[in-house]
């Protein structure tokens, strides 16, 4: 096969190949072979058909089927030992490619537009100054991660007489004639929008009957709704006042800072005392403090190298071309539209493959799976599970792998954080200890 490749003009260049019957016709007579083989014609026993007629039937769409596969196989071997960098897909060049008919030619020859990345370096050294925050954990933030603890840990218990935040139970009675009535109705005083309409409540005792309006009180047909069982119109409309005769008061209770408590947030026979206790409190946030630091950096290190790549031109013409040709569905007007992100999208990407290979990261196996177990455990977490056995772990975690946009997305988050760390022993690093809150500020 001869290959032909013309000067590089604006990131774009043409690959003209030419194919000849040296490069298909074994591949060709073999397809056909097989064919024979297996080919189920009326007047012949399978096997035994004449070679000329299953030429004559097949012959053209088995050497288009061989010279497509040979094309897109020399194409990938010639960009891959030429060492081309390219953007996208190459694509048919219908100007430059010759009319193809398989009766009367042998030799046909094809043209292929390829767009190429620019140059640019994509590398921070020392002469980079980047920031990494040390987040302080204060006092404040011990004791309210311990509070927050205790409310998750912590109970329902009942109560003789309504406070702020309790739950309360019973019959709901409208105060006109045909009423409706409501039995069981759950009610949370601290939800009302009117004030003086939940102060009704507080203070109340088991019997007490309460008079109140819940239009005035909710201002909201979504809660009014929920609270009587009726659609949002008919909330919507409510007027009346309602009786509420309370028949039960419910109220959260935190827990006590014990060793039940430590138990259930850190496990059995793994915190001592109280002090011990607010230890590990304080490791835990300092460690969350440690990821939210490396997200900032992230973030900077990020906004460094996307400096570097400011200015890049691409062929954008054909990469609209491209856009078209991998999805048909996509509308100029909606291309036009996503253009300047996919550019930038496009930027970063090509910015990571380079400094993949800059800083000769690997991605191995172990590192996906280490971060899908992270991934799992926040999850996990979330929903108030602690201590959630690893074996467990592990196995939850394959299950999100097998996901292919969740694996592609875990890949390209640890290709990333290497590159983070990488950075970081590269570029000028200051050391910089904040406050919460100040750290806060920075994303403001």
């Amino acid at each position: 096969m001869q290959f032909n490749q013309s000067e590089t003009k604006d990131l774009m260049t043409v690959l003209t190949l030419t194919v000849e019957p040296a490069d298909y016709q074994e591949a060709v007579q073999k397809e056909l072979k097989q064919l024979r083989q297996k080919a189920n014609v009326p007047g012949f026993r399978p096997g035994m058909v004449p070679a000329g007629l299953i030429k004559k039937m097949y012959g053209k769409g088995v050497m288009a089927e061989v010279i497509n596969k040979t094309l897109s196989d020399a194409l990938g071997k010639y960009i891959d030992e030429k060492h081309i960098a390219v953007l996208g897909d190459p694509l048919p060049n219908e100007e430059l490619t010759s009319k193809v008919d398989f009766d009367t030619q042998d030799t046909f020859t094809f043209a292929f537009d390829i767009a190429l990345a620019p140059e640019f370096d994509a590398s921070l050294n020392g002469h980079n100054k980047l920031t990494h925050y040390n987040i302080e954990v204060s006092d404040d933030m011990v004791n309210k991660q311990v509070e927050s603890y205790a409310q998750r840990f912590g109970d329902y218990v009942e109560a003789d007489e309504v406070q702020d935040g309790d739950v309360i139970k019973g019959l709901l009675t409208e105060q006109r004639e045909n009423g409706m009535t409501k039995e069981n109705a759950m009610l949370n005083p601290q939800y009302m929008v009117d004030k003086e309409q939940a102060a009704l409540f507080l203070g109340a005792k088991k019997g007490d009957v309460i008079t109140f309006n819940p239009q005035k009180a909710f201002q909201n047909e979504v809660e009014i709704g929920s609270l009587l069982d009726i659609t949002k119109q008919e909330a919507k409309e409510l007027t009346s006042d309602f009786t509420f005769e309370i028949q039960g008061i419910t109220r959260h209770q935190a827990a006590k800072i014990d060793g039940e408590l430590f138990a259930k947030v850190y496990g059995d026979n793994t915190v001592k005392d109280e002090a011990d206790f607010r230890a590990h409190v304080k490791a835990e946030i300092e460690e969350n403090m440690a990821e939210d630091s490396e997200y900032k950096f992230g973030l900077d290190a990020k906004a460094a190298i996307m400096k570097k790549m400011e200015g890049l031109a691409f062929p954008e013409d054909f990469l609209k071309r491209w856009l078209h040709a991998t999805n048909e569905k996509l509308t100029d007007e909606e291309i036009d539209k996503d253009f300047p992100q996919m550019i930038e999208e496009l930027k970063w990407h090509l910015a990571k493959e380079q400094l993949l290979k800059k800083y000769n990261i690997n991605i191995g196996k172990e590192d996906v799976e280490d971060y899908a177990k992270k991934v799992a455990k926040m999850q996990f977490m979330q929903y108030g599970l602690m201590h959630v056995d690893d074996a467990y772990l592990t196995n939850y975690a394959q299950q999100i792998l097998k996901d292919e946009n969740q694996l592609r997305g875990i890949v390209e988050r640890v290709a990333e954080q290497k590159i983070y760390a990488a950075v970081k022993t590269a570029v000028k690093l200051e050391e910089k200890s904040i406050s919460h809150d100040d750290f806060g500020k920075l994303f403001a």
